[in-house]
């Protein structure tokens, strides 16, 4: 590959061409692959952004030329997030173009652990059964999480960025500009065509990291790495006379927050796991917790609702029977919920919801709650809106609690860690 004038689209078609190769009998594919993977959220804008500029111009001592991007969810979720689906006309490529792993699966008996490597973005641990398998294998990341220690020091040609910003596509962005400017200088040939590519790109990532910093209004959040890398990308949308008219940074916002709310026809299950994100503590505890972009109400309604459907009877109200079910099938021993929403005064609203399901999680979740509580802002919630009692503890067998959460600069960034930290 030379320059950015391969579209978007030929870029993920190159990729994934390449990718089932290694699945041919033949042998005639390369067995070698450095792969891009973003966390469980999918990480699409960041992964795709890395290795689509990494692969036009790889550094010489790199581990192979062509960089994978690998959306960290199977093929059939992406119809679960609608903002992916929003901005696929502003890239000029199709979902089908996205490597998900399914592809990687339906090749990963020829290929040897050995033979790959991996990039992290937007996360610093490999998780779940890739992280068992590959973990070992992790030679670079961007995130910022906490740093948890599991990459190593030392990345050689890839980066070992971890530190705070609103979105990590704005780490990407800032890492990827230097080469990406060159690469656009350098193409002489077509160079409308390459900067059609370019503006294509930046308004990805751009969507990106729009929504992480609420179009950078995020107090708390939003840093001078988000602001550098929106005037940068907006810079590079500048360029395409075609796309800078009618575009405005606010519409193109409220575009994509619009689709990333529009969930009202996914079912519950899968409105708890279109934002899901997993760990696992001292070896067996497992700790996950589900975003969700409207508030419990909602999520209330919406199972009763489909109980009514199926004319369902249970002894819990469909929410909690729905909850349980939903953290029984993933083995879960402390669950979370949180939820965003704006209110009637037009005021960003936060809600958390802890469930408890062991006795080790019942003592874990007490301890969260009396170290975050104040740290977090945690106010009781008001059982008068609901039609079921939502708090409940059980002795030591279970805990539930919600709150609503009154420091709404707090995202799962923050709250993940000490849950996982109460759990330890």
């Amino acid at each position: 590959m030379s320059g950015l004038r391969m579209t978007l689209r030929s870029f993920l078609q190159h990729a994934k061409s390449a990718l089932f190769k290694a699945g041919e009998q033949d042998l005639s594919g390369s067995r070698s692959f450095t792969f891009v993977i973003g966390n469980e959220s999918a990480g699409m804008k960041s992964s795709l952004l890395y290795a689509y500029v990494r692969s036009c111009k790889p550094p010489p001592e790199a581990f192979t030329s062509l960089y994978i991007p690998l959306l960290n969810i199977p093929a059939r979720d992406i119809d679960l997030r609608p903002e992916f689906l929003a901005l696929l006309p502003h890239g000029d490529f199709e979902s089908g173009s996205l490597i998900t792993l399914d592809d990687f699966h339906a090749v990963e008996a020829r290929l040897s652990p050995e033979d790959t490597r991996w990039i992290l973005v937007d996360h610093n641990a490999l998780q779940g059964g890739l992280g068992t398998k590959y973990a070992t294998y992790v030679t670079g990341v961007i995130d910022h999480h906490d740093d948890e220690g599991k990459v190593p020091k030392y990345t050689g040609c890839e980066p070992r960025i971890i530190t705070p910003s609103g979105s990590c596509t704005s780490l990407v962005t800032n890492y990827c500009r230097q080469t990406w400017d060159s690469l656009s200088d350098r193409a002489v040939q077509s160079k409308e065509h390459s900067h059609e590519c370019d503006a294509q790109t930046a308004k990805l990532a751009l969507a990106s990291i729009l929504i992480d910093t609420t179009n950078l209004t995020a107090k708390g959040k939003t840093t001078e790495h988000d602001i550098n890398a929106v005037l940068y990308l907006e810079s590079k949308i500048r360029d395409v006379s075609s796309m800078t008219v009618g575009f405005d940074r606010t519409s193109f916002y409220h575009e994509i927050d619009a689709a990333k709310k529009d969930i009202g026809s996914l079912h519950l299950v899968d409105i708890l796991r279109k934002d899901y994100k997993e760990w696992t503590e001292q070896g067996d505890q497992k700790l996950g917790i589900s975003s969700v972009v409207k508030p419990l109400s909602f999520l209330q309604a919406k199972a009763q609702n489909e109980a009514d459907d199926v004319q369902i009877e249970d002894e819990e109200s469909p929410f909690l029977a729905a909850i349980r079910d939903f953290a029984k099938d993933r083995s879960l021993d402390l669950y979370t919920i949180m939820t965003t929403y704006t209110s009637a005064d037009d005021e960003f609203q936060r809600e958390l919801f802890v469930w408890a399901l062991t006795s080790k999680a019942v003592s874990a979740a007490k301890r969260f709650v009396n170290a975050a509580s104040g740290e977090l802002g945690l106010e009781d919630w008001c059982e008068a809106q609901s039609v079921e009692k939502l708090s409940s503890s059980e002795g030591d067998k279970e805990f539930r609690k919600v709150w609503r959460q009154g420091n709404v600069e707090h995202s799962r960034k923050q709250v993940a860690p000490l849950l996982r930290h109460a759990l330890r």
